[in-house]
């Protein structure tokens, strides 16, 4: 007996592989944008250009298209197509109030210690092979700076950024973009109190392995808990574990 199939619908709910994919377009539609390869106030490639472009299917650039008309970073006109806003930043979606004071640094790692662990955690069940070698390419350069007695603000940005991506949820991304100039003060400071014995920055090379093993071989608890040691030992560090009494 011939079983027949219907063909699937458009508007039924996306598969999970498939949501993964709109997530992927997604973002990387908004960094083509903001770093200016597509033009304020310029039309987008129709949809069938850009799923020939990307390598997916055109509902899976109908969403990604979708969810950037969400964020304002994309709007349509009538029979014209899809077109840029005319002032998109990587902050404009979302920003933080600059750091003015040690208690904002403080505060900064507490944040992130609500959002990197977890980052990490899922990181470790949906890493790709793309999103490993990401997080190892800049393992290496913390390396090299490891071994030169340097510390690199901008890979180890780079690292956690990396992790975060490889969790796969915007969310996330967004608020360490967001994050990023609030954090490198906060990089930078414990860098340079790493700046004595080599102990130190061999320690803390170990801390960001310890965390991409952890993301590599599907330990996802275990990436959670590296990930919150490290940024709780960076706090500590910087702090001298003296943390500051925020409540006053």
């Amino acid at each position: 007996m011939t079983q027949n199939t219907a063909p699937a619908s458009e508007d039924a709910p996306l598969k999970p592989r498939a949501s993964k994919l709109v997530d992927r377009v997604f973002l990387e539609l908004r960094q083509r944008i903001q770093d200016g390869n597509f033009a304020p106030d310029t039309r987008l490639p129709g949809e069938h250009e850009l799923a020939s472009m990307l390598g997916v299917s055109r509902p899976i650039v109908r969403d990604a298209l979708g969810r950037l008309r969400e964020q304002g970073i994309v709007y349509s006109r009538q029979g014209a197509g899809t077109f840029v806003q005319a002032a998109v930043s990587p902050q404009a979606q979302l920003a933080y109030s600059p750091v003015k004071t040690i208690a904002d640094i403080q505060r900064c790692y507490e944040f992130r210690l609500t959002i990197e662990p977890y980052a990490a955690y899922f990181a470790a069940q949906r890493r790709d092979d793309a999103a490993i070698k990401k997080i190892a390419d800049a393992l290496a350069e913390l390396r090299d700076a490891t071994s030169h007695q340097l510390h690199r603000t901008d890979a180890d940005f780079m690292f956690h950024r990396a992790v975060t991506e490889a969790a796969n949820n915007h969310y996330y991304t967004a608020s360490m973009d967001a994050l990023k100039p609030h954090i490198a003060v906060g990089m930078h400071l414990h860098g340079l109190s790493l700046m004595g014995p080599r102990l130190q920055l061999e320690r803390v090379y170990g801390e960001h392995e310890k965390i991409y093993r952890a993301v590599a071989e599907g330990r996802s608890d275990d990436a959670r808990e590296a990930m919150r040691v490290h940024l709780e030992g960076s706090r500590d560090r910087l702090f001298e574990g003296k943390v500051l009494d925020l409540s006053i």
